[in-house]
């Protein structure tokens, strides 16, 4: 397969960011947001199952109404996305219409996807519009979603729908070409077309500075891709202005930067632990013999009391738990089997029932 060809896509996830979507006078383009709309309903006569997560209800917000120029960021921020989210809606609706398509609004927090039964819930909702043939247009609800509730931004929101829905790929469309092996005003600059599995070093290559209008950036961008490509989805980094972009990345004729995919082994629990760790409520520290254990290759191994060192802060049975080890580096994360008052008392004690299952563990690679 050529370098940067898509899979035979059967979902996909486009996610559009707010400098796509916004002109340089921070309004709506509306035209460019009618030629992505196009895209994307081709795809759909494909037969490709996409769901748009969509920036610019704040742009949108700003089109409709005027607020005073000292008024609270957070506070006009939440009015602006209030007013805009409707408007936005309205857009992509007129627009899908236009060729026979329904699109339907969902609007997120991060608390979906740290509680398990909210996560489950989201993810039926999703999978019943794609099997009526709707088109869902997802953003954060930027309303009730303030400063710890938020994500980082809408790149973090696509890359989690994109494991919970096990995609084929993720398309994060932005305003440049890919990810540069330097600044990309820099004279000779070029964009790195591929990046493989476990590849290191990406962030001496990316400017950590965030988009005129967006929360993020393209160190975000990188880090989500690399986290969802080892989950064995296809992620794409590509120019959301250039002309029929979407089409020319699934035919692999456009520059991008393609994150390739490790296979596909994590079960649908991993997958949400994965990406559950502002869920924990605990950190757990580990010896350097169980750290050993449970990162070992091809090796199923749940955590023992035997191996904790230490336990900082409280949590039940069935709550997420961050594990580390010595140095204080993650290890990865775990849905704990009994409470914290348990977990001390069986500390570095042999023949126990395991903290946490191999079934409930992510390992970080």
């Amino acid at each position: 397969m050529p370098a940067s060809t898509m899979p035979s896509l059967r979902r996909l996830v486009v996610k559009i960011g707010s400098n796509v979507l916004t002109r340089a006078d921070g309004l709506p383009d509306l035209d460019r947001l009618s030629h992505l709309v196009d895209q994307v309903a081709h795809l759909r006569q494909q037969g490709t199952e996409v769901i748009v997560v969509s920036s610019g209800a704040v742009a949108a917000g700003r089109s409709l109404i005027q607020l005073p120029p000292k008024a609270d960021a957070v506070s006009s921020r939440q009015v602006l996305a209030a007013v805009g989210q409707v408007k936005l809606l309205s857009i992509y609706a007129g627009l899908f219409a236009g060729h026979a398509l329904t699109c339907a609004q969902v609007l997120v927090t991060k608390e979906d996807f740290r509680d398990r039964r909210h996560y489950q819930n989201m993810k039926t909702c999703f999978l019943e519009l794609l099997a009526a043939g709707v088109v869902p247009v997802v953003n954060e609800n930027d309303v009730v979603s303030v400063t710890e509730l938020m994500f980082t931004d809408n790149d973090e929101l696509a890359a989690l729908i994109a494991a919970q829905l096990g995609a084929d790929a993720l398309v994060i469309l932005s305003n440049v070409d890919g990810l540069f092996d330097g600044p990309p005003t820099t004279p000779g600059a070029q964009v790195i077309r591929e990046v493989a599995p476990g590849a290191t070093g990406l962030a001496q290559f990316v400017q950590a500075s965030r988009s005129q209008f967006g929360r993020g950036g393209m160190l975000t961008k990188a880090s989500m891709a690399q986290k969802v490509a080892r989950l064995g989805i296809h992620v794409y980094i590509a120019n959301g202005t250039t002309p029929d972009i979407l089409p020319g990345v699934v035919a692999g004729t456009a520059l991008n930067t393609w994150f390739r995919p490790r296979p596909r082994t994590a079960s649908e629990t991993k997958t949400w632990l994965a990406h559950a760790h502002a869920a924990a409520t605990a950190v757990v520290t580990l010896n350097a013999g169980a750290v050993a254990a449970l990162v070992a290759p091809g090796q199923a191994r749940s955590l023992l009391p035997v191996g904790v060192v230490s336990i900082e802060g409280e949590f039940q049975k069935g709550d997420i738990i961050h594990l580390i080890d010595e140095a204080g580096q993650p290890v990865g994360l775990g849905v704990a089997e009994y409470g914290a008052d348990k977990a001390r008392e069986r500390l570095g004690q042999q023949r126990q029932r395991p903290l946490v299952h191999y079934d409930y563990l992510f390992v970080q690679s």
